[in-house]
């Protein structure tokens, strides 16, 4: 038997010449006879299943790929094709084709039947009854209930309702009674007074301190987590940015260990600051709690020499810082409040940059001409800033403050830009002793730069107001350009009232001026008038202009002690 195989089956035939049956494929033969069977298969043809009694079928060919060459066209019909189409064909194709099976020799397979389609239902399917009642659920047990970290600090760095700065501001939240402070005093009364640091004491003080200097933010900052981990209550008195409290702290431990041979220096110093360190809240159980976590800090940062003869000389000089500040607390605790609420009555646009503002005080505000306050905006809580007067003490109890903005000042864009009749302040005592003394009767040689004419203004009032009693009032007043005297009118009109006062404008740009001003830096331009013997100096403006003011009229003859000035408020 022989076999060929094409593509397509294209009929059957039978020859009768030779005795075997012929397929024909397309452009094969498949060629039935009695020997073995032999299968040519083309190029891209499919095998064909294994007939009974023959080898297994080939396996399919892959799939002609892109790089093989094309198909030839089908060849032209053979001679046995040729025989196939005449004759026996035609009565073959007579009497029907033979079966496929019949032909391959294939056993035919039964079919499976497909089961019938059901007949399309006239009715719909019934719907079984709702349940009257749910089914019940397992019980869910409810989360437990949220605990902040931290009870009694619920805003450590977040203003709103119910933190501490609105407390202390009396704004009670949810209908709670706003807390009593604590009052300042008598649990330190008890214990005996601290006793000072001896001078080999002030010797292992000053080492520690040495060995923190290159450290000092970070011993700092290790005190304040100390003391916030262990009393999270207290975080709510700082401001949100630690940077500022670190810093001033170590200023105030290398000015103690300074001064801590002088006793009369040290109260000087710690009194007053002290007093100030109501406005944040402090009271007296507080100290002992910075002191453990001080000597905590000093003894981590403070090199190999820390032993228990330097904690004892440590904790002798806070013993007594803390007794000296809780003393100015308790002095000014019994006549005036930590602060007061000053609502924002006026607010004007004096030049760009420059705001004046007029406020009304909760209750009566001491204060003298010269002097200066602490100031918190709700905008900034824990943020103070010090901000001279610009009038005298007024019969209707307002107060007038004349504000900059300064660059990257939080405070002071806040209060020129921002604050509007209705908003309240916080202010704290006034302090600053650049007053006049009016038994004394001295003259006064005053410089202002830029708004530091508000105090010298103030004081130029209250001597018209109590009266010159002969003395001589010399005014200096020193800007950059002509637009910026906003206040040179209003003194004008008062030297022209009264004959003591004598108004001199002075402008370091030359560009700028109009006509009648003096040219070049304000100290410069004081020293031309010297000498000013017999005058007591008061200063006021920024800080670069009083310290080059001082140095000027030291070098013109005026002693220390006839120099006043407002600068001395930025170092603590």
């Amino acid at each position: 038997m022989s076999c060929a195989v094409g593509v397509t089956v294209l009929k059957a035939s039978a020859d009768s010449s030779t005795g075997s049956e012929t397929i024909l494929l397309g452009t094969r033969q498949l060629a039935l006879e009695g020997g073995p069977l032999r299968v040519r298969v083309a190029r891209g043809t499919t095998a064909v299943a294994a007939l009974p009694g023959t080898a297994p079928a080939l396996a399919p060919t892959s799939p002609t790929s892109p790089s093989d060459p094309a198909e030839p066209a089908d060849e032209p019909p053979t001679a046995v094709e040729q025989r196939g189409q005449s004759g026996p064909a035609q009565e073959q194709s007579s009497a029907g084709p033979a079966p496929a099976a019949a032909v391959l020799g294939l056993t035919p397979v039964p079919l499976t039947p497909v089961p019938a389609v059901p007949a399309k239902p006239t009715e719909p399917p019934a719907v079984p009854p709702l349940p009257t009642a749910a089914p019940a659920l397992p019980a869910v047990p409810s989360p437990p209930a949220f605990e902040p970290l931290f009870k009694e600090a619920p805003a450590l760095n977040w203003v709103g309702p119910d933190d501490r700065w609105s407390r202390a501001w009396g704004l009670p939240a949810g209908g709670r009674a706003v807390a009593e402070l604590e009052p300042v005093g008598a649990p330190a009364e008890e214990a005996g007074p601290p006793q000072p640091p001896s001078a080999e004491d002030l010797v292992l003080i000053r080492a520690v301190l040495a060995a923190v200097q290159p450290h000092a933010d970070r011993a700092m900052a290790h005190f304040h987590a100390l003391m916030f981990l262990r009393h999270p209550e207290l975080r709510a008195m700082f401001p949100a940015a630690m940077d500022e409290p670190r810093e001033r702290l170590f200023r105030a431990l290398r000015r103690c260990a300074g001064h801590g041979d002088d006793p009369a220096a040290l109260r000087e110093y710690l009194v007053p600051l002290g007093r100030r360190q109501r406005k944040y809240g402090a009271l007296t159980r507080h100290y002992a709690s910075v002191e453990d976590c001080l000597v905590a800090a000093l003894a981590r940062y403070g090199g190999s020499g820390w032993d228990e003869r330097t904690e004892a000389a440590w904790r002798r000089l806070l013993a007594l810082a803390s007794r000296l500040m809780v003393e100015g607390a308790e002095q000014e605790a019994r006549s005036t409040p930590p602060w007061w609420q000053a609502e924002v009555v006026a607010h004007r646009q004096a030049v760009p940059g420059v705001a004046v503002l007029t406020l009304r005080p909760d209750q009566a505000y001491p204060f003298r001409a010269g002097q200066w306050a602490a100031l918190e905006t709700p905008w900034w809580p824990r943020v103070w800033r010090p901000y001279s007067f610009g009038s005298a003490p007024r019969p209707d109890g307002l107060l007038t403050l004349h504000v900059k903005a300064v660059q990257a000042g939080w405070v002071s864009n806040a209060l020129v830009h921002r604050a509007r009749p209705g908003d309240v302040l916080r202010l704290g005592a006034a302090e600053g002793a650049m007053t006049v003394d009016h038994a004394a009767g001295e003259n006064l040689l005053c410089l202002g730069g830029g708004t530091g004419i508000g105090p010298i203004a103030a004081l130029v009032e209250e001597v018209a107001e109590h009266g010159a009693a002969g003395r001589r009032v010399e005014v200096f007043y020193g800007a950059r350009r002509a637009a910026e005297l906003y206040r040179l009118d209003e003194l004008r009109e008062l030297a022209a009232r009264h004959s003591w006062l004598t108004v001199r404008p002075v402008l370091s740009e030359q560009s700028s001026a109009s006509g009648g001003e003096l040219l070049g830096e304000l100290p410069e331009v004081v020293t031309r008038y010297a000498p000013w013997h017999g005058f007591t100096a008061c200063l006021s403006g920024p800080a670069g202009m009083v310290r080059g003011g001082v140095a000027a009229l030291r070098r013109s003859g005026v002693p220390d002690a006839s120099i006043r000035h407002d600068l001395p408020r930025q170092r603590d």
